[in-house]
């Protein structure tokens, strides 16, 4: 039976638990496939917003020289109209141009109420020390391009710098635009930045120093942004963004973990199913194999009072009994093994009629101790016999109680055979009867070989028997104890169980006083 229910067990692992532990694998792999999918795709989309941003910036500077250039084109000389441009654009402290980077004519522009805070020499010391930035912006020139680039790691106070080539009256001049960064953010970035996030990401403008931070809606450590990109026309400062709420790290990992929690739930569900099928299957097959011993017990049973009837009867058929003592001996042991032959068939029928239901008791108000002292009576002369040394006590003042008579002889006759059967060099049984906590009780005790601990939850069961020691080579149909237990359930009693391997047992029937 091992090997089957192994085989099995094998079968289920491979059938269940293997195809099971790889689609948690499979799924566990895709889900990390698809959450990197997702938060890349997050993280584009949080940098093509960056990149509008920077764009916008770009779009407003161009904008800026293409009105400087208009402004140039139509009077080189008009002073007042760039003031007038400087101070209509808040972003704007002022501006510069001259010829050449070569040259020492330099013009800066501002408006009243505005200071630059730089002098002329101080602008083309800074112009000198960014030589190669001119160059640059010249070859975009003859490209036909027109690039605006900052001026890095230039400190002139509260400005940023900007630079630019533009062709006035065919004059190639350098231009330099003197901007005011925090003007920059909340005049000219702000209501764009509004527009964009449409309530529903967080953009963060900060310069490196930390001396200067923008919020759309509210705060944030500027550490934890999702996403920084410097802004390309002043990048001592950087765009930070930041999903509303929840950050995307933590959504994925949401995500994930519910993801996880339902694929783990859904395998625990085919585990669980897989191990109740074992269960079910192992049930099955240990029943079988049960209801095959039960089957060979039981003709062994019969067979052996058959095989002592049958040779009896045709020795006194055939007349070879010379002696009339030896004659009554032979018609005793007919008697002994008909009396055996139809306990054994009395105990299918009534297994029969309780697996079928069919089983009906009489409960009638009695004294348990009259049902037992008759039964103790009967036994007296088959305990006698058998070598053993038995006791009686019962107990005064028992109430009667509602009870089926000759269902509890039957559950008391199935203990004492037992004991009988399972008394090996100590023969000693005792039975007693008792009243405790609202319980009539009757109770056998042996001397016998007693009961493994492993198997006293399973003797109760219909076809259990041991497998092992005495009680292996001890023959028996395996339903005496089921048939006591379902006695012992229909009166709604009880069974107390106290055995220990080879020195005894003892088993209480608790029968309630008020059925």
């Amino acid at each position: 039976m091992n090997k089957n229910v192994k085989k099995i067990g094998l079968v289920l692992l491979i059938l269940v638990f293997l195809p099971a532990a790889a689609f948690f694998i499979y799924q566990l792999n895709s889900l990390d496939e698809n959450e990197k999918v997702i938060e890349e795709i997050y993280n584009n989309q949080l940098n093509a917003i960056l990149f509008s941003i920077n764009q916008y910036s770009e779009d407003v500077a161009s904008g800026w020289a293409n009105r400087i250039q208009m402004i140039m084109e139509s009077d080189p000389a008009a002073l007042s109209q760039l003031s007038n441009f400087v101070k209509e654009t808040s972003a704007l402290n002022g501006l510069f141009f001259l010829d050449s980077i070569n040259s020492g004519n330099l013009t800066i522009v501002t408006s009243p109420g505005k200071k630059s805070g730089l002098t002329n020499e101080t602008l083309i010391k800074i112009l000198n020390s960014n030589r190669n930035i001119y160059q640059r912006l010249l070859d975009y020139t003859q490209s036909g391009f027109r690039k605006i680039e900052p001026l890095k790691n230039v400190h002139t106070g509260d400005n940023s710098i900007l630079v630019f080539i533009a062709e006035v009256r065919n004059n190639k001049q350098f231009f330099g635009l003197l901007v005011k960064p925090e003007n920059f953010v909340n005049d000219v970035l702000s209501p764009k930045i509004q527009e964009i996030t449409e309530d529903r990401f967080v953009i963060h403008i900060y310069n490196s120093s930390r001396n200067f931070t923008f919020n759309t809606t509210e705060r944030f450590d500027s550490g934890k942004v999702q996403q920084k990109k410097p802004l390309w026309l002043m990048p001592q400062y950087y765009l930070g963004i930041n999903l509303k709420g929840r950050t995307i790290e933590s959504l994925v990992e949401s995500r994930s973990f519910t993801n996880i929690v339902l694929i783990s739930l859904m395998l625990a569900v085919i585990l669980a199913g897989g191990y109740i099928v074992f269960r079910n299957v192992k049930r099955e097959v240990e029943l079988a194999q049960l209801k095959s011993d039960f089957v060979s017990n039981v003709s062994h049973e019969l067979r052996t009072p058959l095989a002592l009837i049958s040779m009896f009867s045709e020795t006194l058929e055939m007349d070879r009994v010379k002696t009339e003592a030896k004659k009554k001996e032979y018609y005793s042991i007919i008697s002994q093994e008909t009396n055996r032959l139809g306990k054994i068939v009395n105990t299918l029928l009534n297994f029969s009629r309780m697996e079928a239901g069919k089983r009906k008791y009489n409960f009638v108000k009695q004294n348990i101790n009259k049902i037992i002292n008759n039964v103790f009576n009967t036994y007296h002369f088959h305990l006698q016999n058998n070598g053993f040394s038995y006791h009686l006590f019962l107990a005064e003042n028992i109430p009667e109680i509602k009870i089926d008579g000759e269902a509890l002889s039957e559950a008391v006759i199935n203990l004492i055979d037992n004991s009988i059967k399972y008394s090996s060099e100590t023969r000693d049984i005792t039975v007693r009867t008792g009243f405790e906590d609202g319980f009539a009780f009757v109770e056998v005790e042996d001397k016998g070989i007693g009961i493994e601990d492993e198997h006293q939850k399973k003797i109760f069961e219909k076809f259990y028997r041991v497998s092992s020691g005495l009680v292996h080579n001890t023959k028996g149909s395996g339903l005496g104890l089921a048939i006591v237990k379902h006695i012992v359930d229909s009166h709604n009693g009880k069974i107390e169980l106290n055995s220990k391997l080879n020195h005894g047992t003892r088993i209480k029937l608790f029968f309630p006083v008020n059925l």
